[in-house]
């Protein structure tokens, strides 16, 4: 299995993906934008809101990974406006197993996956809340991470 994943701010997509990554000894490549977010947190909340409103793409560095070598692939993004990140790749013919975080408002990230990422087959989607402020406090409960960690596990088996 391979893991992509987006993360800004305090690292909590990452902070999951890492998680995921060593209790399933997945392979793990991290999603970077050619030209990376600057300012303050509201600037960039304000530039998120602006690409998802406009459906911009933003170009992204190559992956260090082949990712036509994986059949199953873990995607994980934070919520920007109620979506994923505009930087998620999309993925065909692949089992994906699609996680997001948020702060409370978790929008409609795990069904604009799945709708962009067509012809692939979906297990153990996952949503990950943080405290609503903006930071690292984890909110759900970390046996529900380690039980969902543990479906992935087996589906690998």
């Amino acid at each position: 299995m391979n893991e992509i994943y987006y993360s800004w701010s305090n690292g909590n997509t990452e902070r999951i993906a890492k998680q995921l990554a060593e209790k399933t000894g997945a392979d793990l490549a991290r999603i970077d934008t050619a030209e990376p977010y600057k300012g303050s947190h509201e600037d960039v909340v304000a530039q998120g809101k602006r690409e998802v409103e406009t459906g911009f793409m933003p170009k992204i560095k190559p992956l260090d990974a082949d990712i036509s070598a994986y059949d199953v692939i873990a995607i994980g993004t934070p919520t920007w406006w109620y979506t994923m990140v505009p930087a998620v790749l999309t993925f065909t013919g692949k089992t994906v197993i699609p996680f997001m975080t948020n702060g409370g408002w978790p929008g409609h990230v795990i069904k604009d996956v799945k709708a962009n990422c067509k012809g692939a087959d979906f297990a153990h989607e996952m949503q990950i809340r943080f405290d609503s402020m903006g930071k690292d406090h984890l909110e759900t409960p970390e046996s529900e991470i380690e039980e969902w960690v543990e479906k992935v596990k087996q589906e690998l088996r």
